[in-house]
């Protein structure tokens, strides 16, 4: 009697594998949807150039960080918030009084919001942030 020699089988069993594709198919299909992807609509240099009622203090910030307060003619350095909230509000008639943060492009990010923090904590209503206009 002859025996037969048996051979290992080389094949490779794919269901299990097209099966986890399916799955991760559709939690993919399920997720997308949820996702928000992170939208920045900033205002144009050209929209935020506008006439004010009053003239506005100005705080400029250098690049070593060195705040100054402006309000004509007149500018003052400032050693810290304190000093400058404290200034800011020896100049204001009143609260509406809008103050401009001035920032050198070098300046760090957090300088500017930590400045912007402190005033809005202070009770200063109006903001914002001086831009160059556009050529």
């Amino acid at each position: 009697m002859a025996r037969r020699a048996r051979r290992a089988k080389a094949d490779i069993n794919v269901v299990p594998y097209i099966d986890v594709m399916l799955v991760l198919l559709v939690i993919f299909m399920v997720a997308a949807p949820m996702l928000q992807p992170g939208v920045v609509n900033l205002p144009t240099v050209a929209k935020a150039d506008r006439a004010l009622d009053v003239k506005p203090l100005r705080v400029l910030i250098n690049r070593d960080e060195a705040m100054t307060l402006a309000d004509g003619t007149d500018k003052d350095r400032m050693a810290d918030t304190t000093a400058l909230i404290a200034a800011i509000r020896a100049r204001s008639l009143s609260q509406t009084r809008p103050v401009l943060i001035s920032g050198d492009k070098e300046v760090r990010y957090d300088a500017i919001i930590k400045v912007m923090n402190a005033l809005k904590k202070s009770g200063v209503e109006r903001v914002g942030l001086e831009v160059m206009p556009e050529r």
